[in-house]
């Protein structure tokens, strides 16, 4: 039987939720709550998986259970903008709300509900880092149109931003066509999570639950690797002639990783020993003798040499022309960035918005301040680009200079750039502007008139 509330606690208010982890001892009760009551059963844990009890007065009114997100989710990716490479590594930064179930008869307590859903992602971040050692970044969950309309989630600031496939796990088949497509859910754990799961590097407290890149995830497809390693077998060998390693694939390697957002020599050399055995072969690598079809990667000390001695201008120039030949026009929104490869190779890239995918390169030898410096290569490709009209450039506070604006609006594209102490009265005027209550762009709503929520309650997103 469901747990009922006095009549005081059934109104709109509930100050005194507690939101704790269930123990071990707890799971049979639990799990037989969810049997009996939800309408998926108590499901299976697996992977890093929690049970949340929320309490009122020490009396439980709430189940949730927390487990790993899909592994693969098209909107859900396309909102984030991350690689492949990143969503493998960082899959585990993502929860998913697999369970919710009210222990209150049906009406009984109409805001429970959202409050419950709320207290408990308040609390899920900090129990979850106590559990499993990282914290979470960002949620997510489903719910059937054909029978929950997600009012909970809409007043807990989740986010509905698509559908899933329709498919479901089959023991089996894997995935099986089920013809119930459900809505999407996400909602950041903490601020800026968005723009944190596609970023170089991760928040410290949650760097734990990284997981090494899955063998055989590559930045581009086959045949283009089979392309790309063409086009590197043309370029002059930087290092001896006596060689084990042949330069095309070599190249090829080091194009690859930067693609895929390795920025390290180490990090190149670990990207290589991913590579499947077919894959090795595909890039023509040597085999290793007595082992009956064991290809070799390099190692650290072949790609440092390489890197070391190329030109790097020379890299650039025919990477440049690579990807300039696979993408037939430019996306509507690219993103401007430089990243040190040690310090001997910064590689500024600008690469679309949806998911990574670099669409020109250039090579600095320094953030700013040098002839060749990054805001220099930022000028310099900008200006070998083809009409931007329609497009938009976003960039880091480094890249927000006059010139590097006007030469974006010349060719016809807009402009989104960070503002930072770099530009004192740039930033000055724009904080002040912030301050202003309405502004022409995202005027505040007034509840009391078009039934909107609080502006503070809108679920902007944090990124354009």
């Amino acid at each position: 039987m469901k747990d009922s509330l006095n009549p005081a606690q059934s109104q709109a208010g509930f100050s005194g939720l507690k939101v704790r982890v269930a123990g071990q001892q707890e799971y049979d009760w639990f799990d037989g709550q969810m049997g009996q009551h939800h309408y998926l059963g108590a499901g299976r844990a697996v992977g890093d998986y929690v049970r949340q009890v929320v309490e009122v007065e020490g009396r439980p009114v709430a189940l949730l259970v927390w487990g790993p997100a899909c592994y693969a989710l098209k909107d859900r990716d396309l909102w984030i903008s991350w690689s492949a490479p990143q969503r493998v590594e960082r899959l585990k930064l993502i929860v998913q709300n697999r369970r919710f179930l009210l222990l209150t008869e049906k009406g009984q307590s109409p805001n429970l509900a959202s409050q419950a859903l709320g207290a408990a992602l308040r609390a899920l971040p900090r129990q979850w880092q106590e559990r499993f050692g990282y914290r979470p970044l960002l949620a997510e969950s489903f719910t059937d149109p054909e029978a929950y309309a997600g009012t909970c989630y809409k007043a807990s600031n989740w986010e509905p931003v698509g559908r899933s496939a329709g498919y479901s796990r089959h023991r089996a088949d894997f995935y099986v066509w089920n013809d119930r497509p459900k809505r999407l859910w996400l909602r950041e754990l903490v601020p800026g999570a968005r723009a944190q799961l596609r970023a170089l590097e991760v928040p410290e407290d949650s760097r734990c639950g990284l997981l090494a890149g899955d063998s055989g995830v590559l930045p581009v497809k086959h045949e283009q690797m089979d392309s790309l390693c063409d086009v590197f077998r043309k370029a002059p060998d930087p290092r001896d002639s006596n060689t084990q390693y042949r330069t095309g694939p070599v190249l090829t390697l080091i194009a690859m990783a930067l693609l895929a957002g390795r920025r390290e020599i180490a990090e190149i050399a670990r990207f290589a020993t991913t590579l499947t055995h077919p894959q090795r072969r595909r890039l023509g690598l040597p085999l290793k003798k007595g082992t009956g079809g064991f290809y070799k990667v390099p190692g650290y000390d072949v790609f440092y040499q390489v890197l070391t001695r190329m030109d790097p201008e020379a890299f650039a120039r025919i990477l440049n022309d690579w990807l300039a030949s696979r993408v037939g026009s430019l996306p509507q929104a690219l993103a401007l960035d430089g990243k040190m490869i040690r310090d001997h190779i910064g590689l500024l890239t600008l690469a679309q918005h949806e998911d990574g995918a670099p669409q020109a390169v250039a090579v600095y030898d320094q953030k700013e301040g040098t002839e060749r410096c990054e805001q220099t290569a930022a000028v310099d490709l900008l200006e070998k680009l083809p009409a931007l009209d329609g497009k938009i450039i976003t960039a880091d506070p480094l890249h927000c200079q006059r010139k590097t604006a006007r030469l974006i609006v010349e060719k016809g594209g807009d402009f989104l750039l960070q503002i930072k102490g770099n530009q004192p009265k740039l930033l000055q005027q724009a904080q002040g502007m912030d301050s202003l209550k309405d502004t022409p762009f995202l005027p505040t709503p007034n509840p009391a008139t078009d039934g909107s929520k609080p502006a503070d309650s809108m679920p902007f997103p944090s990124n354009p």
